[in-house]
């Protein structure tokens, strides 16, 4: 087969969430035919609410998906800092029209069922691009033509596919992973999440407009609006052993109040709110391992999925879709040099990011004398202050790489 012909083929991505259906408009958007494959039967989204800061965002804007998700999303004015042990008020961080007009871009927050039905919305209604579900890849062959072979699994039957390039956007339990040499599996970090929803009118009134954090000894707590400002989304940490036979777990109210059993009252009428929770374990895999192998390349979290202490999960993913587009340019000819170029550009700024995550982890836990300075600091610092702390993170865009 001709390079000409090869250049028809097309590139699969393995994983149809939020990376895969971002990196799949942002191929397409190049000229490429692309088939997206997802080992589930239907994509449902598990989870609750995530963080689009104005990096994520400025992506989305350029896919075209930025003004669908406006009625499902909810701009908080502020993200305020509160006491675990106290609960007394301890700061502020500035949001809202300040930050849109900081970065270019809003900050919004969204239940993450919303933004991958949207960017799902996007992909179907895109000519080039081809979902598969219930369908799990396996691996990527040599053939001695000028293409490669796809090998995939769709329920008990095995088929091959004639493509160009594989990208994993698996997530932190990638299968993907594995045909890349080297890199390494995810790591339990010995914290743990509980994730809940509830009516927004079940909430104090004083924590339903802006997006909360709550810092104690060894455990946190986030809290934000979503669904357009419907639901309150419930994020609470803590370092905990990891027990159960799977990573994610259904848990009751009861053992989620046992953990945050020191708290003060008010959080706890909060947290006794919800029917049910969802246990998550939190895990991360190191960016620092190799990404890319010959016609390979991993994205998201299946490359650096990292802790969510600076809520940039989904956006570093998001990020990736953008930087791989603009290497993969229409008339690109060697994709390993390509997928190559593509991992030396965001290395850096996932391990940066990873960074902050790991060291705001220790900061959000503090307890004692450290957490009395942590305080203080906070208490001193004006709300624009501690918006300029994040403009490494925030004012990365898509045409600008990395800050």
């Amino acid at each position: 087969m001709t390079r000409t012909g090869a250049a028809h083929q097309p590139i699969v991505i393995a994983g149809a969430g939020i990376g895969g259906l971002a990196a799949a408009l942002a191929l397409r958007q190049q000229g490429h035919e692309i088939v997206l494959m997802d080992k589930a039967n239907a994509l449902s989204e598990v989870g609750a609410g995530l963080q689009l800061s104005p990096n994520a965002c400025s992506v989305l804007d350029r896919l075209g998906v930025l003004e669908a998700l406006r009625p499902h999303v909810y701009a908080p004015d502020y993200l305020r800092i509160w006491s675990g042990k106290s609960g007394r008020q301890l700061g502020r961080v500035r949001f809202g029209d300040f930050l849109r007009q900081r970065h270019g871009f809003p900050f919004w927050v969204i239940h993450r069922a919303d933004l991958q039905r949207v960017l799902l919305e996007q992909v179907e209604q895109t000519p080039g691009i081809a979902v598969r579900l219930a369908t799990e890849v396996l691996d990527l062959e040599p053939t001695p033509y000028d293409h490669l072979s796809c090998v995939y699994r769709n329920n008990e039957t095995t088929g091959n596919l004639s493509c160009r390039a594989l990208v994993g956007a698996d997530g932190v339990w990638s299968r993907s992973r594995r045909l890349v040499p080297g890199h390494e599996n995810a790591v339990f970090s010995g914290q743990v999440a509980y994730r809940a929803t509830i009516p927004l009118e079940a909430a104090p009134e004083r924590w339903r407009k802006d997006s909360g954090l709550w810092m104690h000894r060894d455990s946190h707590l986030v809290h934000y609006p979503v669904r357009g400002g419907r639901e309150l989304n419930i994020v609470a940490l803590a370092a905990e052993a990891w027990q159960d036979e799977t990573w994610s777990t259904k848990t009751d109210t009861k053992s989620v109040l046992h953990v945050f059993r020191d708290w003060p009252a008010e959080v706890r009428t909060l947290l006794a709110q919800p029917d049910g929770w969802l246990k998550w374990a939190l895990c991360s895999v190191d960016a620092s391992g190799p990404w890319s192998h010959g016609h390979v390349t991993l994205m998201g979290d299946a490359a650096h999925a990292m802790l969510p202490y600076m809520a940039q999960g989904a956006a570093m993913a998001i990020e990736d879709a953008a930087v791989l587009g603009k290497h993969l340019p229409p008339d690109v000819t060697n994709i390993p040099a390509a997928l190559r170029a593509f991992e030396r550009e965001r290395k850096s700024r996932v391990r940066h990011i990873q960074g902050i995550a790991s060291r705001n982890a220790k900061v959000f836990h503090f307890s004692g004398v450290m957490a009395l300075a942590r305080d203080t600091v906070l208490n001193l610092s004006s709300p624009e202050t501690l918006t300029a702390r994040f403009d490494d993170v925030y004012g990365w865009t898509a045409g600008n790489g990395n800050r």
